[in-house]
């Protein structure tokens, strides 16, 4: 088990983060640019020492201040992929592995270096230099070369920032798998949530240097702790405030509670709160209908909006919403065509008052 607990001031703020991540486990470490993300990572590998902290792997210390203890990074067995992969342009793919391979006899170091490049489907271009390879084999020859030294713990600096849009998918998927397989800790760092909901086996939020709600994707997205963390799983996120006491409202099953939005509209949710508040809903929640229309079914909520924008994202529509407050939908191209959305359209945007997450502001 890979254990954390530093604190460091950076510049515009100081960094305070206590985190565990157990063998074979994946931590996706997630927030925007600046949040501290990097500055964990090369905290763990050794590379930046915080102000004060303790780490340890496998129950071997690697830092404790208060006991003078900080390991040299060579000494600490991370293995780190960075954003660009760092590999070396003169080198073919086989040596660049080999060149973690210290202490390996030289005789050795090509047939080690091909077996582990063969682990990631990549022994057919041992031979070739990284300019000559794609995107998804650089990383694949990365993440050869940061497990050559067989890590303690492996550590990834936006792996998937390096790739075009195209290469992005699917070497996503090849990276999840091969996590998967891995028997030690990893811990990588993304500012995209779909990226660390794809990756990690739990996601942790940091913000301003701290870890702000920790989960699975899912729970974060279902349940998220602030409209930051909201915001960051991609919902979209509306503030207001509480209008009265929740009261039940038939045939709704539960009491609701109503939210006056700032800018005009009205809201419920099942979720209770007072006050000033943020309300949240996720675009594949919100159903979009013809302006004037009689509302039926079990949604609560019905806001008149304008069509913005209307993007096509595989077989599904991401529609821009003008409202009081910005909102976005996300439906089927069959109801897109049906309703014939175009940008300049009147049209009602609704979804269920259980969809309305609720949060203090």
């Amino acid at each position: 088990m890979l254990s954390v607990e530093v604190t460091a001031q950076l510049d515009a703020f100081a960094l305070e983060v206590a985190l565990t991540v157990e063998d074979g486990r994946c931590l996706a470490l997630a927030g925007p640019s600046g949040a501290g993300k990097t500055t964990v990572l090369r905290a763990i590998a050794g590379v930046l020492r915080p102000s004060r902290g303790q780490i340890s792997c496998g129950g071997q210390p690697w830092l404790d201040t208060d006991r003078g203890i900080d390991v040299a990074p060579e000494r600490r067995g991370c293995g780190y992929v960075f954003q660009d992969y760092a590999l070396f342009g003169h080198l073919s793919a086989w040596r660049n592995v080999a060149y973690g391979l210290r202490g390996v006899p030289r005789a050795q170091r090509r047939e080690r270096a091909v077996a582990l490049l063969a682990r990631f489907g990549m022994e057919p271009h041992a031979d070739a230099r990284p300019l000559r390879l794609s995107g998804g084999e650089r990383q694949r020859v990365a993440l050869a070369r940061a497990l050559a030294t067989e890590p303690r713990a492996l550590l990834l600096d936006e792996p998937l920032s390096a790739l075009d849009a195209r290469s992005r998918a699917s070497a996503g998927r090849e990276l999840a798998g091969l996590l998967r397989d891995l028997d030690v800790p990893s811990v990588l760092v993304t500012h995209d949530f779909m990226e660390a909901a794809l990756l990690g086996d739990e996601v942790a939020v940091i913000d301003g240097g701290r870890v702000v709600q920790r989960g699975t994707a899912a729970q974060l997205a279902a349940e998220p702790a602030s409209a930051f963390v909201a915001d960051f799983t991609g919902a979209a996120v509306l503030t207001g405030d509480v209008l009265a006491a929740r009261r039940s409202e038939a045939p709704a099953p539960e009491p609701l509670t109503r939210v006056a939005l700032d800018g005009g509209g009205t809201i419920a949710t099942t979720a209770a709160g007072e006050g000033a508040v943020a309300v949240a809903v996720h675009p594949w929640e919100i159903s979009i209908e013809p302006a004037g229309t009689v509302a039926t079914g079990s949604a609560r909520n019905h806001l008149d909006v304008e069509v913005i924008s209307v993007t096509a994202i595989g077989n599904r529509l991401r529609v821009g919403l003008a409202a009081p407050q910005p909102l976005a939908a996300e439906i089927t191209l069959d109801s897109g065509e049906q309703l014939a959305l175009a940008p300049g359209m009147r049209v009602v945007a609704s979804w269920k008052a259980a969809a309305t997450r609720l949060m203090p502001r």
